[in-house]
């Protein structure tokens, strides 16, 4: 355990008192306890009697229906078959609790300004039941990928993904979006418990310094904002000059107010007072996660309501239209779609569900209500379908097996062993004989894995290469 800073521990005296500075100090040398978030799709009762197999215990927490904290097991509950599967989300209460208090659903336009890893992405598109529009962004390149990986496996399909500034996105969609979540890069006060190394680096001067980037973020934010919109801005610090000074820098110069929280957790009133300094009385409204009160991270959340008009920004140079997203009776994917309808028994009306964007040889769909303008500058719409091979013909992309599921009613191999799995998962070939080549969906006993290609030398595993890389612990009981 690396010991805490005097760096911190001055700063938390100096604003917060003694009595403040023991708790945080028991609560930095505490444990960590990790919880999960289990996804609206799965069996939520299935999944936990099975987590049981893996001797992992799970304790609901109170006040959120899908969330429960991991009370043994914690290092098996990142490996499991299901979590692979995206059945769960491994994630820590408080962080949690933005994306309730935003509480998006499927008719709203919403943007996560700073996504990745995506945990809250994740959590807002599950919110709007997997429809809609959601935009997530990110500007770290290696960060993105880890954005697209927990997307892909949430097996998600109204998220639009976007590697930019945004600081700058608001040239971009100005007025546009319902619902922002602005969860701000922060100097980490909160997760010291869970990350030790930010006593090594901590100091206010580098607090200060990322206060000037969050203010410029939520300002991007407030002017992506429609009239009547609401932003939940949020971090993981504990420090005035990330949170309080922010919003009241906001209230004093744009038109919002701030919105009553009702928190599904323990929390304390933000503060209308730094050092000498009398703040907006509003502030009260904001909320302050102590991490020794819920036994998790520190947090703080703040939910605005734009009341009025901003001033209108410079817009971008539009680039020129190179997509579309297309419907299912589009001549331009009509075929393909039949053809997965055909080969593989999905009913064609299922793909009535989606738009389909075609890229080079791949397609991707998202779900019929998503829309945005500006294609081009996106990193990723929904997710793949599949790639058109040489033939012309539409091979089903592993990760929408995994979507599809039990739509689909033929051309179906279900692994017989724990040893055949094992194979799969590591992208190998299982030795089995087949008359009649192509590609098949593979199941293992009621989960939908992905596809693989069948031949007379075996069958071989197109399990996702990404995803190859996760060890994967698997209970003998399911063989």
């Amino acid at each position: 355990m690396i010991e805490l800073s005097s760096n911190i521990a001055n700063y938390i005296r100096l604003h917060f008192g003694e009595e403040y500075l023991r708790n945080y100090q028991a609560y930095y040398s505490g444990e960590y306890k990790p919880c999960l978030r289990v996804s609206p799709f799965a069996d939520k009762h299935k999944l936990i009697e099975r987590l049981t197999g893996y001797k992992i215990s799970l304790e609901a927490i109170h006040g959120i229906s899908n969330a429960f904290r991991i009370t043994s097991g914690s290092d098996s509950v990142g490996k499991t078959l299901e979590f692979i599967l995206g059945q769960y989300y491994i994630q820590s209460l408080s962080s949690m609790i933005p994306a309730l208090i935003l509480n998006p659903g499927p008719n709203d336009s919403v943007l996560d300004l700073c996504a990745a890893p995506g945990s809250k992405t994740t959590q807002l598109a599950e919110l709007m039941n997997n429809r809609g529009t959601l935009i997530a962004n990110e500007i770290s390149t290696d960060r993105l990928k880890s954005l697209v990986f927990n997307v892909d496996k949430m097996s998600l399909l109204n998220v639009g993904i976007l590697h930019g500034k945004g600081e700058l996105l608001s040239r971009q969609f100005e007025n546009r979006f319902d619902k922002i979540l602005v969860d701000a890069p922060c100097s980490a006060l909160g997760i010291t418990q869970k990350k030790g190394e930010v006593s090594n680096w901590w100091d206010i001067r580098k607090a200060e310094a990322m206060s000037d980037q969050q203010l410029r973020l939520l300002i991007s934010a407030v002017k992506m904002c429609k009239v009547g919109g609401e932003i939940v801005y949020s971090t993981c610090t504990l420090t005035l000059e990330e949170n309080e000074l922010i919003i009241d820098k906001i209230l004093k110069k744009y038109p919002f107010e701030l919105a009553e929280i009702n928190s599904p957790v323990e929390s304390s009133s933000g503060l209308t007072k730094y050092g000498d300094q009398f703040l907006n009385d509003e502030l009260a409204k904001t909320r302050r996660i102590l991490p020794w009160k819920i036994n998790s991270e520190g947090f703080f959340v703040a939910k605005l309501i734009k009341t009025g008009n901003t001033e209108p920004v410079e817009r971008i140079y539009r680039q020129e239209r190179k997509y579309d997203l297309i419907k299912s009776s589009s001549g331009k994917i009509k075929n393909y779609i039949s053809g997965l309808s055909d080969y593989y028994g999905i009913p064609v009306t299922l793909f009535e569900s989606y738009k389909y964007l075609i890229k080079n040889n791949d397609i991707h769909f998202v779900d019929v209500n998503w829309q945005s303008e500006h294609l081009e500058s996106f990193n990723r719409i929904g997710t793949r379908l599949g790639s058109i091979d040489k033939r012309n013909i539409l091979q089903l992309n592993p990760l929408a097996a995994q979507i599809f599921g039990e739509n689909i009613s033929k051309n179906i191999i279900e692994l017989e062993s724990i040893a055949e799995l094992e194979i799969y998962f590591n992208g190998g070939i299982i030795k089995k004989f087949f008359e009649t080549g192509g590609q098949r969906v593979i199941k293992f006993n009621d989960y939908f894995l992905g596809t693989a290609v069948a031949s007379k030398e075996g069958l071989k595993s197109q399990f996702p290469r990404a995803f190859r890389t996760q060890e994967i612990i698997l209970p003998s009981r399911l063989n």
